[in-house]
């Protein structure tokens, strides 16, 4: 497969159910991509469009221009790490930790942009 750059496509049953797969080399190994049957692949409805101000445009963009360039080393798994605290604790038998109440997200999207943007400008050091 890897020679001709084709890819294999089988039947799987996973959890008593057959699915579509997909077989194809990479780095070395044989991988599977499980896929959809073309009765289970919908068109999405029409989307819903509102207007955009200029204000709309010009966060957007501030945004973007300060969030750029993100390190990917930064970026953690948070929900990975806290399954495998879990699986820690309950393999020791410890008592498990209550989580901490999440945070309330912002009533207002706009309102969270220019915080966001405000943050990033003190983190960089950047004036108002």
């Amino acid at each position: 497969m890897a020679r001709t750059g084709l890819v294999g496509v089988a039947k799987t049953a996973i959890t008593s159910r057959e699915r579509l797969a997909v077989l194809r080399p990479r780095h070395g190994v044989l991988t599977v991509h499980t896929a959809y049957w073309p009765d289970e692949i919908r068109e999405p409805g029409p989307a819903p469009t509102l207007p955009v101000t200029d204000r709309d445009l010009e966060l957007a963009e501030m945004l973007l221009t300060h969030l750029k360039g993100i390190d990917p080393g930064a970026v953690r798994d948070e929900y990975a790490e806290a399954l495998d605290q879990l699986v820690a604790a309950v393999t020791a038998g410890r008592e498990l930790e209550v989580p901490a109440v999440p945070r309330e997200p912002p009533q207002d999207l706009m309102e969270a942009l220019e915080a966001s943007i405000r943050a990033s400008r003190r983190t960089e050091g950047t004036p108002r």
